[in-house]
């Protein structure tokens, strides 16, 4: 146990890895030492979030947000420091000294609940064989080839036709709070409690790490709606984070270094029991930013088959994901758009992703292909998927026959535009016009030209105002010389202990409040301190609660790096440089003053005379005037 809430803190900081932290909400690209990505707290149109391994720091060059992995959570997770780290301590195992324990309720509640989740969903998967009503559940499950094999693999279940056999078991262990907020109970008419889902079979839901928190229900009788019935989101469970079959699917989309995405359950169970186990479904919503980020996480090259029904839906479905994962994963780099060696294509990582369809023929959903073809053939469609942007270009060109007229043809090509304008290469986006331009026999100039007006006319929509006046007053200076001496203290390999930093400065060089208070820190913690990383990260363990005193700490440490490594001279000579440039700020401030009292005396007043000689004294000693 630890023997403090600091010493609990500075355990949970030792487990935290920055970059792994960091990852699980933002997609990352490595350049150089650093990682970079959007910044998650504003609307980042490109990577201006960097993530410092050796440092342990995020550090956002646009909106300044910055601080370490733990500072890191309690922003993005919005919520406060002491249930993050009260979270994290239960995660990692660290007990809390009892006079710091959080109050018990939420945690608790949490645990119930996926408790409850897993002891559902194994009363449902027993009622699957043993209840009255589940022989029409099993017909259905067999009539789709899915064996006990896959029964037992995915815990798949059978709720029976009755009010409230779940809650009478369940009730004899969980408060009905708890059923409620798990999803699996409901308020009758009547007052009391019934079963969510009845007369269904059950689809449990696992998170990532393998824990039930959901279910999907789907319907057996002809003309019973909806045909499948989700659980909501809840303490546990987030459709929006979360992905049907991805805890079942991981390790082989870190091994296929790749992900299929499908459309539905039942498309995931058929794919992963045929031997195409990297597939996985959201859970009745469409595709989110937090889908496409999870997933990057165990792809390193972002390799992404979209595998959605084949009628209009299906694809409409594929338009519409595909565009989520770019809009998510474009700002990284480009995305793949010519397929110039699809074997090898991503080996060097010279794309943020590459994205295909995998699109059976007509007529056959992903699931039904599987089962009637197997899944060797599927693979065979996954090999020979095409991106996304040809995909998307041979449905359009699929129309070519009823455009007849000037008019329908011109509708084709504002289509065609639309996804063209996204290649950025012009070579590869000329070749893709004069094949458009072949297929729908237009002319390829008329075409080109077209696409280039298109262009402008973003551009100019794109266009920055330029009219926004840019600010800059010596007051930024003086903050950055005071972060710049502060910033030798936590700079790596010194040369000069913080003694001899120390006794560089002179009294009162450091005059802005907040950065008084961090020096004030540093002084503090350096009596028991002589390790710059342990010294970095105890300060941020202060100003944990200060989202102010957190950033500008970060600009410090960010600022650090400039003195890594220098000679006793040199580190000497950059302090002095600092302190230079601080008093001729400061002497400038004070001259500034006494020409505002100048100005304000009044010139007939012999006393004011005087005072005006003394004021001139003071300022030509201030600015050096002659």
């Amino acid at each position: 146990m630890a023997n403090s809430f600091e010493e609990v803190i500075s355990q949970i900081k030792d487990r935290l890895d920055i970059v792994d932290v960091v990852s699980q909400y933002v997609v990352l690209k490595k350049s150089g030492a650093n990682y970079w990505g959007l910044c998650p707290f504003h609307n980042d149109k490109k990577p201006s979030m960097s993530v410092s391994p050796s440092r342990g720091i995020f550090k956002c060059f646009s909106c300044g947000e910055g601080g370490d992995a733990l500072s890191f959570l309690v922003k993005i997770q919005n919520r406060e420091y002491k249930d993050v780290i009260f979270e994290l301590a239960e995660k990692y195992g660290i007990e809390i000294p009892k006079k710091y324990s959080p109050s018990s309720e939420t945690k608790d509640l949490k645990k119930d609940m996926i408790k409850a989740c897993a002891k559902a969903a194994k009363f449902y998967h027993t009622q699957l064989r043993s209840a009255e009503d589940a022989n029409k559940a099993m017909t259905a499950l067999r009539a789709r080839n899915v064996d006990d094999s896959v029964i037992d693999r995915f815990t798949l279940g059978w709720a029976p036709n009755k009010y409230d056999t779940l809650y009478k078991e369940l009730k004899k262990e969980f408060k009905d709070e708890v059923l409620e907020k798990a999803g699996l109970i409901l308020k009758s008419n009547s007052g009391g409690w019934i079963d969510r889902f009845r007369n269904r079979i059950i689809i449990p839901i696992q998170n990532e790490n393998g824990e039930y928190v959901a279910f999907g229900a789907r319907a057996v009788d002809e003309g019973q709606n909806p045909k499948y019935l989700n659980s909501s989101d809840s303490l546990i469970y987030n459709k929006s984070k979360i992905l049907f079959g991805l805890y079942t699917a991981q390790e082989a989309i870190k091994k296929e270094d790749g992900v299929l995405i499908m459309e539905g359950y039942f498309d995931v169970i058929s794919a992963q029991a045929h031997g195409v186990e990297n597939a996985v479904a959201s859970c009745g919503t469409a595709m989110t930013a937090e889908h496409v980020k999870l997933l990057s996480r165990y792809t390193k090259s972002r390799r992404i088959f979209l595998s959605f029904d084949t009628d209009s839906a299906g694809i409409n479905a594929t338009k519409r994901g595909g565009e989520v994962i770019k809009e998510t994963l474009a700002a990284l780099g480009g995305i793949k758009q010519f397929d110039e060696s699809h074997i090898s294509s991503t080996a060097d990582n010279k794309y943020a992703c590459e994205i295909r369809v995998v699109s059976p023929p007509q007529g056959k959903d992903p699931d039904e292909f599987i089962r009637t073809m197997g899944g060797d053939v599927f693979k065979e469609y996954i090999k020979n998927a095409p991106l996304l942007i040809d995909f998307l270009l041979n449905n359009i060109l699929k129309e070519k026959n009823s455009a007849k007229t000037p008019q329908e043809k011109a509708q084709l090509v504002e289509q065609i535009i639309e996804i063209l304008k996204d290649v950025n290469n012009k070579i590869i986006q000329s070749e893709y016009v004069k094949m458009v331009a072949s297929v729908l026999n237009i002319d390829e100039n008329a075409m080109l030209k077209e696409l280039v007006k298109h262009e402008n006319m973003l551009r100019l929509s794109e266009r920055p105002n330029f009219n926004k006046q840019v600010v800059t007053n010596s007051s930024q200076f003086e903050i950055k010389a005071q972060k710049n001496l502060l910033s030798v203290f936590l700079a790596s390999g010194n040369v000069l202990s913080y003694q001899q930093l120390n006794e560089l400065l002179p009294e009162n060089i450091i005059q802005d409040e907040t950065l008084i208070i961090v020096k004030n820190t540093i002084d503090k913690l350096a009596c028991t301190i002589n390790n710059v990383k342990e010294l970095v990260k105890n300060l941020y363990t202060e100003f944990i609660e200060d989202d102010n005193l957190t950033h500008i700490l970060t600009d410090i440490v960010e600022l650090s790096e400039s003195f890594n490594g220098l000679e006793a001279d040199e580190l000497e000579n950059a302090v002095k440089e600092n302190i230079a440039r601080l008093k001729r700020c400061y002497q400038e401030k004070e001259a500034e003053i006494i020409r505002r009292q100048y100005k304000q005396v009044n010139d007939n007043d012999i006393e004011a005379l005087k005072l005006q000689m003394q004021l001139r004294d003071k300022i030509k000693l201030r600015t050096g005037d002659k």
